[in-house]
């Protein structure tokens, strides 16, 4: 009940494109800062933002540095994948993961599974903690967890429950040697994000991990046994399901606080036109902060689909009054905002 009350109450409230802007890179930069803290990553929240924002760099934390830009490209494809509405695959999981271990620069193809056995080890006494799954088993357990994200989605299972069951399911096979706690986390992300509870991309539930981080572990850890086949498969995760919907609460809370502050301070717009958007026009409006004007291409990077399928959406815009035709040219055509939402924005 609190998870939907948080949600209703941020999805209610007309936001400025220009402050909702704001507000989700800041819980972008947010949740790239923690999700690689979890990881042992030593910038600073501020260094981070340094990082993305200003390409700044500090002597010694290369491999820091590295880090925050793989989770922040690697949380940037998972919105646009989210935005396209598809049902999660495989491959959704394995191209975050190549981003995250990657620098956020270079193009990366999804990433192959483990071929190998790996541990987790205690960092102190160097013993294990959990040994996953062989590597043979790998590839059909994650076949098995796309396919129960998606028979469960059919059978309504609460989203967040289903995103709980989702990254304990991930954790528990490992799939990779390394990255896979943040893979994990963007995994959960998407999950929440195509069911409808992306609170605008507001949220950073990578915080409240960060700030209750032995809980996290703690949650994370059941089962008689270190090894998987000895009784993590099968272990009652209740304790986890139940943190985890907790941490869901508290970060949609925390959003709705800011986003009641946000309104408090007069960075609302009323305007009908406003509240009456879809999703993916509030997202469309984001070209047009520095821009006039925009073209099929620009949708189609913005939301990760076809050419084609992004001059089907703005015909279909065009038709609904959302944009206009400033230049018909069959190649080189551009769409303006109409002239109520181009007030919106100023």
């Amino acid at each position: 009940m609190r998870i939907e009350a948080a949600r209703q109450a941020v999805q209610d409230l007309p936001i400025t494109p220009s402050v909702l802007a704001t507000l989700r890179e800041t819980a972008r930069l947010y949740s790239t800062h923690y999700s690689t803290m979890i990881e042992g990553n030593r910038l600073t929240q501020e260094q981070v933002s340094n990082v993305i924002e200003k390409n700044h760099h500090f002597p010694g934390r290369e491999r820091d540095e590295k880090e925050v830009l793989g989770y922040y490209a690697a949380l940037e494809k998972v919105e646009q994948v989210a935005t396209s509405g598809l049902p999660v695959s495989e491959t959704h999981i394995q191209t975050p993961h190549a981003l995250v271990m990657a620098d956020g620069r270079k193009k990366t193809k999804p990433t192959p599974y483990r071929d190998g056995q790996n541990v987790i080890r205690d960092g102190r006494t160097r013993s294990i903690v959990y040994m996953p799954p062989e590597a043979k088993d790998v590839p059909p357990l994650m076949k098995a967890l796309v396919a129960w994200i998606a028979k469960s989605q059919r059978e309504s299972l609460p989203c967040p429950i289903r995103a709980a069951i989702a990254h304990y399911q991930f954790a528990t096979i490992h799939p990779y040697y390394d990255g896979n706690g943040r893979t994990a986390r963007l995994l959960t992300t998407l999950i929440l994000h195509l069911g409808g509870y992306d609170l605008k991309g507001l949220y950073s539930l990578e915080e409240y991990y960060a700030r209750n981080l032995g809980d996290y572990y703690k949650a994370l850890t059941v089962g008689p046994s270190h090894n998987y086949y000895e009784g993590r498969a099968k272990a009652d995760i209740s304790a986890w399901v139940e943190y985890f919907c907790e941490g869901v609460a508290t970060s949609f809370e925390n959003v709705r606080r800011r986003a009641q502050e946000a309104a408090g301070s007069g960075a609302i717009d009323q305007s009908v036109a406003l509240r009456q958007l879809d999703p993916r026009q509030r997202k469309a409006l984001e070209l047009f902060r520095h821009r006039t004007f925009i073209t099929s291409r620009d949708v189609e990077a913005l939301f990760g689909i076809s050419q084609r399928a992004a001059r089907n959406l703005l015909a279909a815009w065009v038709d609904t009054g959302f944009v206009i035709v400033t230049d018909p040219a069959n190649k080189t055509r551009k769409y303006g905002l109409n002239a109520e939402l181009m007030s919106v924005l100023e």
